[in-house]
């Protein structure tokens, strides 16, 4: 029987943002905790981040800055919620972030139903975000959208039917996008573990082995760049 890697690969024209933008507008960025600590930029600060992703964009003449997965970060030492007292920092991103506009329009990956939703509100969270639930070949999987706008979340229900490209939410603006620059983090999960409209985005060293296994590369499935 087939791994969800192998029916991940096998498929084809997948998009989660803006369908018009071609991958070849695509640009990939480092932000990795090696990588930021050389630059002079202010990690807290939404709007100082937000220009950083821009004069990226601008200088590769793309529209769109993705990358992140098992990426260790620094973007997360400004939140409790990745470093909690007695546990191990949680800095590891699980996610492919495509970093764009606030308002840009979000897409099923494929063929779904909405799992669950909700709005993740702590510092650094992912804000408003969108759980759906998918089945190919026999196998159940889920894929996760977070820092929506608000209105995003009106009008989902659970178990609503979704199609594959069907616009789905918008990207939302800091302080509701969990404080960041507009972008989407998108992740593919195998066991949800029983969560609903949340499942961790970024973890420890000491737990990486579970949820890299737990999380494919979403790469797999949006086939950005080789």
């Amino acid at each position: 029987m087939n791994t969800l890697e192998d029916i991940l690969q096998k498929q084809t024209d997948v998009k989660v943002i803006d369908a018009s933008i071609d991958t070849k507008d695509y640009v990939a960025i480092d932000l990795s905790a090696p990588h930021t600590d050389t630059l002079n930029l202010d990690l807290t600060n939404a709007e100082k981040f937000e220009e950083f992703i821009e004069e990226h964009l601008l200088e590769n003449k793309a529209k769109v800055a993705f990358g992140g997965y098992l990426e260790r970060r620094n973007l997360y030492k400004r939140s409790e919620n990745f470093n909690a007292e007695n546990t191990e920092e949680r800095n590891i991103h699980l996610g492919l972030d495509l970093w764009i506009k606030a308002g840009t329009s979000v897409l099923s990956a494929l063929d779904g139903t909405v799992h669950s939703f909700q709005n993740n509100t702590f510092l650094g969270d992912y804000g408003p975000t969108i759980i759906l639930q998918h089945q190919i070949e026999g196998i159940i999987f889920y894929t996760l959208y977070g820092h929506l706008s608000l209105e995003s979340l009106d009008g989902k229900s659970e178990g609503q039917p979704l199609k594959k490209g069907e616009k789905i939410a918008e990207l939302g603006k800091p302080p509701v996008n969990g404080d960041y620059a507009p972008h989407l983090h998108f992740q593919i999960i195998k066991d949800l573990e029983n969560k609903k409209g949340d499942y961790p985005g970024v973890c420890s060293s000491e737990d990486l082995d579970f949820y890299k296994e737990n999380c494919p590369d979403p790469n797999l499935l949006l086939k950005i760049k080789e």
